[in-house]
């Protein structure tokens, strides 16, 4: 539970990182909003992974780029069912196209189920994540 409990907390952290960048990408500059949830989802699980590692598992191992990439490439199937949500969202509910971080809350609250179990196999038993 306590683990849920701080992932829940960087989650919460990294919907705002994820929204805010959004917010600004697609309102403040015009950016597609499908082409500007990549780019702040990528930031979100930067973060994700960076404090993931150190407050929710507290994994003991250096952190590396290799360690970042592969925790990236886990997070895709997490990260499918929410861009899949969020995409739905700005397809199909009118409000979501000017404020697209409802589109992001919608898919924060689907994809956290697998990005925790996800999330806690990798830096638990993931061997990369191992000290010697």
């Amino acid at each position: 539970m306590k683990q849920l409990f701080r992932f829940a907390l960087v989650g919460g952290g990294a919907f705002v990182v994820d929204a805010s960048i959004v917010q600004m990408l697609v309102i403040g500059m015009g950016l597609n909003p499908y082409l500007a949830r990549v780019f702040s989802f990528l930031a979100a699980a930067s973060l994700t992974w960076a404090l993931n590692r150190r407050y929710t598992f507290e994994t003991k191992a250096q952190p590396s780029p290799k360690e970042w990439s592969l925790y990236l490439g886990l997070m895709i199937f997490g990260g499918a069912i929410n861009y899949a949500t969020y995409a739905l969202c700005i397809a199909f509910i009118d409000v979501a196209t000017t404020q697209p971080w409802l589109g992001v809350a919608a898919g924060s609250i689907t994809g956290l189920g697998v990005n925790f179990l996800t999330s806690r196999w990798f830096f638990t038993r993931a061997p990369h994540t191992q000290t010697n």
